[in-house]
């Protein structure tokens, strides 16, 4: 999302009565920007905090940008690919094994129909 258009979602959000978009975001998603904000965006010192090495976080980091740029562009949130992901990042799914099931689901989606 660039810049100009935060600033036009800002404009209209605070017009209306609308949810603020990281409203949608996963708990643990908050808590992680809330703990980058209070360690003044160090990502070293978040890296501490969490018990994890920095390229952990910055993955960690990089998934939960990945998330708020989705909710600033409106588009609800996949639990399941969440949840692979998260899968994947602690050790208990390959990368391999989580894009075999994403791809498996993904075939088991119905097709929309155009009846009326």
């Amino acid at each position: 999302m660039t810049s100009t258009s935060l600033k036009s979602w800002a404009a209209e959000a605070s017009r209306s009565d609308e949810k603020h978009p990281l409203c949608s975001l996963l708990r643990e998603d908050l808590d992680l920007i809330a703990s980058l904000v209070l360690q003044s965006g160090s990502l070293k010192g978040l890296a501490e905090i969490y018990r994890v090495s920095y390229p952990t976080i910055r993955a960690r980091l990089d998934r939960t940008i990945s998330r708020v740029k989705l909710a600033m562009e409106g588009v609800e949130p996949d639990a399941f690919t969440n949840t692979l992901a998260d899968l994947v990042q602690s050790g208990e799914l390959s990368v391999s094994g989580a894009r075999r099931l994403r791809d498996i689901a993904r075939q088991m989606k119905p097709e929309p129909t155009n009846e009326i």
